[in-house]
Protein backbone atom coordinates (compact mmCIF):
# COMPACT_ATOMS: atom_id res chain seq x y z
CA UNK A 1 0.00 0.00 0.00
CA UNK A 2 1.41 3.69 -0.82
CA UNK A 3 2.61 5.88 1.90
CA UNK A 4 0.63 8.73 2.62
CA UNK A 5 1.84 11.98 0.47
CA UNK A 6 2.62 15.04 3.79
CA UNK A 7 2.08 18.94 2.41
CA UNK A 8 5.62 20.75 3.50
CA UNK A 9 3.57 23.45 5.45
CA UNK A 10 3.00 20.56 7.61
CA UNK A 11 6.25 19.23 8.42
CA UNK A 12 7.28 22.57 8.70
CA UNK A 13 4.76 23.36 11.45
CA UNK A 14 5.31 20.15 13.26
CA UNK A 15 9.50 20.97 12.92
CA UNK A 16 8.97 24.43 14.44
CA UNK A 17 6.77 23.14 17.39
CA UNK A 18 9.46 20.11 18.34
CA UNK A 19 12.18 22.95 18.14
CA UNK A 20 10.10 25.31 20.66
CA UNK A 21 9.55 22.18 23.11
CA UNK A 22 13.43 21.30 22.77
CA UNK A 23 14.72 24.57 23.40
CA UNK A 24 12.14 24.70 26.70
CA UNK A 25 13.35 21.23 28.23
CA UNK A 26 17.34 22.98 27.70
CA UNK A 27 16.41 25.70 29.27
CA UNK A 28 15.28 24.64 32.19
CA UNK A 29 18.34 22.92 32.66
CA UNK A 30 16.87 19.43 34.11
CA UNK A 31 19.20 17.47 32.47
CA UNK A 32 23.04 17.76 31.32
CA UNK A 33 23.77 18.47 27.71
CA UNK A 34 25.01 14.81 27.11
CA UNK A 35 21.49 13.84 28.55
CA UNK A 36 20.00 16.63 26.53
CA UNK A 37 21.42 16.21 22.82
CA UNK A 38 20.48 12.15 22.99
CA UNK A 39 16.97 13.03 23.79
CA UNK A 40 16.57 15.75 21.77
CA UNK A 41 18.76 15.10 18.45
CA UNK A 42 19.07 11.21 19.03
CA UNK A 43 18.22 9.06 16.55
CA UNK A 44 14.73 8.26 18.21
CA UNK A 45 14.11 11.52 18.85
CA UNK A 46 11.07 13.54 17.17
CA UNK A 47 13.45 16.02 15.14
CA UNK A 48 14.94 12.42 13.97
CA UNK A 49 11.34 10.94 13.21
CA UNK A 50 10.10 14.46 11.57
CA UNK A 51 13.74 14.33 9.47
CA UNK A 52 12.41 10.96 7.76
CA UNK A 53 9.20 12.17 6.63
CA UNK A 54 10.79 14.42 4.19
CA UNK A 55 10.68 11.44 1.52
CA UNK A 56 6.65 11.98 1.97
CA UNK A 57 6.67 15.45 0.46
CA UNK A 58 6.31 15.87 -2.63
CA UNK A 59 9.54 16.42 -5.02
CA UNK A 60 7.94 19.77 -5.80
CA UNK A 61 8.25 21.07 -2.29
CA UNK A 62 11.25 19.19 -0.25
CA UNK A 63 13.13 22.13 -1.07
CA UNK A 64 11.18 23.76 1.42
CA UNK A 65 11.69 21.97 4.06
CA UNK A 66 15.58 21.11 3.84
CA UNK A 67 16.78 24.66 5.21
CA UNK A 68 14.41 24.30 7.63
CA UNK A 69 15.55 21.47 8.90
CA UNK A 70 18.91 22.73 9.43
CA UNK A 71 18.04 25.78 10.90
CA UNK A 72 15.97 23.92 13.55
CA UNK A 73 19.11 21.67 14.23
CA UNK A 74 21.49 24.75 14.59
CA UNK A 75 19.46 26.27 17.03
CA UNK A 76 18.88 23.50 19.08
CA UNK A 77 23.05 22.74 18.69
CA UNK A 78 23.40 26.82 20.20
CA UNK A 79 21.07 26.45 22.69
CA UNK A 80 22.65 23.20 23.99
CA UNK A 81 26.91 25.14 23.60
CA UNK A 82 25.50 27.20 26.05
CA UNK A 83 24.68 25.83 28.82
CA UNK A 84 27.75 25.67 31.37
CA UNK A 85 30.10 22.77 31.10
CA UNK A 86 30.72 20.70 33.73
CA UNK A 87 33.83 21.08 36.32
CA UNK A 88 36.17 19.18 34.60
CA UNK A 89 39.04 19.42 37.38
CA UNK A 90 36.87 17.43 39.65
CA UNK A 91 36.24 14.30 37.63
CA UNK A 92 39.69 14.10 36.10
CA UNK A 93 41.01 10.61 36.29
CA UNK A 94 44.64 9.43 35.80
CA UNK A 95 44.97 6.47 33.50
CA UNK A 96 48.08 5.57 34.59
CA UNK A 97 47.23 4.34 37.72
CA UNK A 98 46.86 1.16 38.70
CA UNK A 99 42.80 -0.19 39.06
CA UNK A 100 41.00 -1.84 41.66
CA UNK A 101 42.31 -5.37 41.57
CA UNK A 102 39.60 -8.07 41.50
CA UNK A 103 39.10 -10.58 44.54
CA UNK A 104 42.21 -13.16 43.57
CA UNK A 105 41.15 -17.03 45.09
CA UNK A 106 43.99 -19.66 45.61
CA UNK A 107 43.94 -23.29 45.58
CA UNK A 108 41.53 -25.19 48.62
CA UNK A 109 43.25 -26.03 51.23
CA UNK A 110 43.35 -30.20 50.39
CA UNK A 111 44.59 -29.19 47.37
CA UNK A 112 47.41 -27.42 48.97
CA UNK A 113 48.20 -30.10 51.66
CA UNK A 114 48.27 -32.85 48.29
CA UNK A 115 50.95 -30.42 46.37
CA UNK A 116 53.06 -29.93 49.71
CA UNK A 117 53.17 -33.50 50.68
CA UNK A 118 53.50 -34.88 46.95
CA UNK A 119 56.63 -32.42 46.84
CA UNK A 120 57.99 -33.72 50.14
CA UNK A 121 58.13 -37.65 49.20
CA UNK A 122 59.59 -36.75 45.56
CA UNK A 123 62.44 -35.52 47.16
CA UNK A 124 62.89 -38.72 48.65
CA UNK A 125 62.65 -41.04 45.78
CA UNK A 126 58.90 -41.59 45.53
CA UNK A 127 56.50 -40.90 42.22
CA UNK A 128 53.14 -39.54 42.02
CA UNK A 129 50.59 -42.39 40.71
CA UNK A 130 46.69 -42.18 40.03
CA UNK A 131 44.69 -45.50 40.27
CA UNK A 132 41.13 -45.63 39.68
CA UNK A 133 38.70 -44.18 42.25
CA UNK A 134 35.84 -47.17 40.96
CA UNK A 135 37.31 -50.31 41.44
CA UNK A 136 36.87 -54.08 41.01
CA UNK A 137 35.92 -55.61 44.73
CA UNK A 138 39.23 -57.49 44.19
CA UNK A 139 41.51 -54.87 44.14
CA UNK A 140 39.79 -52.65 47.20
CA UNK A 141 39.66 -55.75 49.47
CA UNK A 142 40.12 -59.58 48.43
CA UNK A 143 43.52 -58.95 47.20
CA UNK A 144 44.11 -57.18 50.41
CA UNK A 145 43.47 -59.96 52.08
CA UNK A 146 40.69 -58.72 53.40
CA UNK A 147 38.23 -62.29 53.46
CA UNK A 148 34.36 -62.00 52.62
CA UNK A 149 33.15 -61.47 56.19
CA UNK A 150 35.51 -58.28 56.61
CA UNK A 151 33.73 -56.04 58.84
CA UNK A 152 34.82 -53.27 55.98
CA UNK A 153 33.17 -55.08 53.04
CA UNK A 154 29.96 -54.48 54.75
CA UNK A 155 27.45 -52.54 53.07
CA UNK A 156 26.97 -50.19 55.85
CA UNK A 157 30.40 -49.43 55.68
CA UNK A 158 31.22 -49.03 51.90
CA UNK A 159 29.37 -48.14 49.08
CA UNK A 160 28.53 -50.13 45.86
CA UNK A 161 27.87 -49.37 42.66
CA UNK A 162 25.25 -51.77 40.87
CA UNK A 163 26.60 -53.25 37.48
CA UNK A 164 25.07 -56.17 34.93
CA UNK A 165 28.90 -56.60 34.47
CA UNK A 166 29.89 -60.14 35.69
CA UNK A 167 32.60 -62.61 35.48
CA UNK A 168 34.06 -65.47 36.74
CA UNK A 169 35.70 -64.37 40.17
CA UNK A 170 39.36 -65.50 39.29
CA UNK A 171 42.36 -63.92 41.05
CA UNK A 172 44.07 -61.43 39.45
CA UNK A 173 47.66 -63.11 40.31
CA UNK A 174 48.73 -63.67 36.61
CA UNK A 175 50.75 -66.65 38.06
CA UNK A 176 47.84 -68.16 39.25
CA UNK A 177 44.96 -67.21 37.10
CA UNK A 178 43.45 -70.71 36.63
CA UNK A 179 43.00 -70.74 40.52
CA UNK A 180 39.69 -69.74 42.15
CA UNK A 181 39.70 -67.19 45.09
CA UNK A 182 39.16 -69.51 48.36
CA UNK A 183 35.62 -69.21 49.86
CA UNK A 184 33.96 -67.60 46.46
CA UNK A 185 31.58 -69.71 44.78
CA UNK A 186 32.82 -69.69 40.83
CA UNK A 187 29.33 -68.19 39.74
CA UNK A 188 29.62 -65.41 41.88
CA UNK A 189 29.48 -61.66 40.64
CA UNK A 190 32.59 -59.25 41.29
CA UNK A 191 31.50 -56.41 42.91
CA UNK A 192 31.98 -52.65 41.87
CA UNK A 193 32.67 -50.52 44.76
CA UNK A 194 33.62 -46.68 44.90
CA UNK A 195 37.39 -47.29 46.47
CA UNK A 196 37.04 -46.48 50.65
CA UNK A 197 41.13 -46.64 50.66
CA UNK A 198 43.72 -45.86 48.33
CA UNK A 199 44.99 -49.13 49.27
CA UNK A 200 43.58 -50.20 46.04
CA UNK A 201 46.67 -49.03 44.25
CA UNK A 202 48.68 -51.35 45.83
CA UNK A 203 48.42 -54.61 43.94
CA UNK A 204 47.52 -52.61 40.57
CA UNK A 205 50.65 -51.13 41.14
CA UNK A 206 52.61 -54.54 41.67
CA UNK A 207 51.20 -55.64 38.55
CA UNK A 208 53.13 -53.25 36.47
CA UNK A 209 56.58 -55.41 37.42
CA UNK A 210 58.73 -52.15 37.72
CA UNK A 211 60.50 -52.82 40.61
CA UNK A 212 61.81 -51.13 42.94
CA UNK A 213 58.12 -49.38 44.26
CA UNK A 214 58.05 -46.28 45.37
CA UNK A 215 54.60 -44.91 44.50
CA UNK A 216 52.49 -41.90 46.52
CA UNK A 217 49.06 -42.42 45.22
CA UNK A 218 46.73 -39.81 45.94
CA UNK A 219 43.19 -39.80 45.86
CA UNK A 220 39.35 -39.48 47.16
CA UNK A 221 38.02 -41.98 48.86
CA UNK A 222 34.08 -43.13 49.83
CA UNK A 223 32.70 -44.12 53.34
CA UNK A 224 29.32 -44.30 54.73
CA UNK A 225 30.77 -41.85 57.57
CA UNK A 226 29.85 -37.86 58.64
CA UNK A 227 30.77 -36.36 61.82
CA UNK A 228 33.34 -34.35 63.34
CA UNK A 229 36.15 -35.82 62.02
CA UNK A 230 34.22 -38.38 58.91
CA UNK A 231 32.98 -37.34 55.68
CA UNK A 232 31.47 -39.30 53.06
CA UNK A 233 34.46 -38.22 50.58
CA UNK A 234 37.81 -37.35 51.98
CA UNK A 235 41.45 -37.41 50.23
CA UNK A 236 43.90 -39.84 51.60
CA UNK A 237 47.61 -40.93 50.12
CA UNK A 238 48.95 -43.94 50.16
CA UNK A 239 52.65 -44.86 50.43
CA UNK A 240 54.27 -48.15 49.08
CA UNK A 241 58.13 -48.85 48.82
CA UNK A 242 58.78 -52.48 47.97
CA UNK A 243 63.00 -54.14 47.38
CA UNK A 244 65.00 -56.33 48.53
CA UNK A 245 65.60 -56.10 52.04
CA UNK A 246 63.31 -52.88 53.36
CA UNK A 247 62.77 -53.34 57.15
CA UNK A 248 60.91 -51.55 59.81
CA UNK A 249 63.95 -49.22 59.97
CA UNK A 250 63.34 -48.11 56.31
CA UNK A 251 59.21 -47.36 57.55
CA UNK A 252 60.28 -45.27 60.53
CA UNK A 253 63.39 -43.60 59.27
CA UNK A 254 60.40 -41.93 55.90
CA UNK A 255 57.74 -41.52 58.48
CA UNK A 256 60.43 -39.32 60.84
CA UNK A 257 61.41 -37.64 57.57
CA UNK A 258 57.51 -36.72 56.50
CA UNK A 259 57.36 -35.38 60.11
CA UNK A 260 59.51 -33.31 60.22
CA UNK A 261 58.97 -31.69 56.34
CA UNK A 262 55.06 -31.58 56.92
CA UNK A 263 54.74 -30.92 60.37
CA UNK A 264 58.13 -28.72 61.82
CA UNK A 265 61.50 -30.02 62.78
CA UNK A 266 60.80 -30.25 66.43
CA UNK A 267 57.44 -32.78 65.89
CA UNK A 268 58.74 -36.31 66.55
CA UNK A 269 56.36 -39.92 65.77
CA UNK A 270 56.06 -43.25 66.93
CA UNK A 271 54.80 -46.64 65.58
CA UNK A 272 52.70 -48.70 67.77
CA UNK A 273 51.94 -52.66 67.56
CA UNK A 274 48.43 -52.93 65.55
CA UNK A 275 46.63 -54.94 63.33
CA UNK A 276 45.57 -54.46 59.98
CA UNK A 277 44.54 -57.18 56.98
CA UNK A 278 47.24 -56.02 54.57
CA UNK A 279 50.12 -55.82 56.33
CA UNK A 280 52.38 -57.79 58.65
CA UNK A 281 53.39 -56.62 61.74
CA UNK A 282 51.15 -53.43 61.58
CA UNK A 283 51.70 -50.12 63.41
CA UNK A 284 49.52 -47.27 64.28
CA UNK A 285 51.46 -43.87 63.91
CA UNK A 286 51.67 -41.13 66.23
CA UNK A 287 53.02 -37.66 66.20
CA UNK A 288 53.97 -35.15 68.95
CA UNK A 289 51.43 -32.75 69.78
CA UNK A 290 52.21 -29.43 68.26
CA UNK A 291 50.50 -27.58 70.86
CA UNK A 292 52.88 -29.50 74.22
CA UNK A 293 55.30 -30.98 71.57
CA UNK A 294 54.74 -33.76 73.86
CA UNK A 295 54.56 -32.97 77.12
CA UNK A 296 50.94 -33.28 77.34
CA UNK A 297 48.05 -30.71 77.79
CA UNK A 298 44.17 -30.93 77.03
CA UNK A 299 44.16 -31.60 73.43
CA UNK A 300 46.34 -34.69 73.07
CA UNK A 301 46.00 -35.56 76.96
CA UNK A 302 49.36 -37.68 76.72
CA UNK A 303 51.42 -35.76 74.46
CA UNK A 304 50.80 -37.89 71.11
CA UNK A 305 47.94 -37.83 68.44
CA UNK A 306 47.11 -40.76 66.15
CA UNK A 307 48.54 -39.48 62.59
CA UNK A 308 47.44 -43.04 60.38
CA UNK A 309 48.43 -46.86 59.47
CA UNK A 310 51.37 -48.30 57.82
CA UNK A 311 53.30 -51.62 58.11
CA UNK A 312 54.82 -53.98 56.47
CA UNK A 313 53.41 -55.40 53.13
CA UNK A 314 51.76 -59.24 53.97
CA UNK A 315 53.36 -61.81 52.19
CA UNK A 316 49.36 -62.62 50.36
CA UNK A 317 49.07 -59.45 49.30
CA UNK A 318 52.62 -59.63 47.37
CA UNK A 319 51.61 -62.76 45.79
CA UNK A 320 48.42 -61.37 45.10
CA UNK A 321 50.38 -58.81 42.71
CA UNK A 322 52.64 -61.49 41.49
CA UNK A 323 55.84 -60.68 43.81
CA UNK A 324 57.80 -63.56 45.26
CA UNK A 325 57.70 -62.20 49.28
CA UNK A 326 60.68 -65.01 49.43
CA UNK A 327 63.03 -62.20 47.46
CA UNK A 328 61.28 -59.37 48.05
CA UNK A 329 59.74 -56.78 50.89
CA UNK A 330 58.09 -53.72 51.54
CA UNK A 331 56.19 -51.22 53.64
CA UNK A 332 53.25 -49.22 53.30
CA UNK A 333 51.50 -46.49 54.65
CA UNK A 334 48.11 -44.59 54.30
CA UNK A 335 46.92 -41.33 56.24
CA UNK A 336 43.71 -39.25 55.29
CA UNK A 337 44.83 -36.01 53.25
CA UNK A 338 42.16 -33.73 55.87
CA UNK A 339 42.69 -35.13 58.71
CA UNK A 340 46.71 -35.11 58.57
CA UNK A 341 46.22 -31.28 57.83
CA UNK A 342 44.15 -30.74 60.27
CA UNK A 343 46.70 -31.85 62.35
CA UNK A 344 49.53 -29.16 61.50
CA UNK A 345 50.57 -26.63 63.25
CA UNK A 346 48.20 -23.16 63.44
CA UNK A 347 45.70 -24.99 62.03
CA UNK A 348 43.12 -25.60 64.59
CA UNK A 349 40.35 -26.96 63.01
CA UNK A 350 37.55 -29.15 65.20
CA UNK A 351 35.28 -30.32 62.63
CA UNK A 352 36.52 -31.63 59.25
CA UNK A 353 32.89 -30.62 57.82
CA UNK A 354 34.19 -27.26 57.93
CA UNK A 355 36.60 -27.89 54.91
CA UNK A 356 33.86 -28.76 52.25
CA UNK A 357 31.66 -25.93 53.58
CA UNK A 358 31.94 -23.50 51.19
CA UNK A 359 31.93 -20.82 53.63
CA UNK A 360 34.58 -17.98 52.12
CA UNK A 361 35.20 -16.38 55.33
CA UNK A 362 36.85 -19.99 56.81
CA UNK A 363 38.70 -20.98 53.32
CA UNK A 364 40.44 -17.49 52.88
CA UNK A 365 41.86 -18.24 56.32
CA UNK A 366 44.44 -20.44 54.20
Amino acid sequence: MAEEIISATNLISLLIQAQEEALELIKSGSKSSEELRLLILGAKSDIARLTKQIRLVSKEERQKVGPVVTQVKRSIEEALGQLPTRNVSKEWIDVTMSGIRPPQGHLHIVSQAIIEITRIFERIGFTRVRHPEVDWDWYAFESLNMPANHPARDEWETFFIESSLSFRPLSRNPSSRKTRIPGRAQDDNQHIVLTPHTSNGQVREMEKKNLPIRMINIAKCYRRQSDVSHVPMFHQFEGLYIDRSVSIGHLKGVLDYFVKQFFGPQRKSRIRPFHFQFTEPSFEVDITCGVCLGKGCKLCKSGWLELGGAGMVHPEVLKNGGIDPEKYSGFAFGWGIERTYMMKAGTQLDDIRLLYSNDIRFLEQF
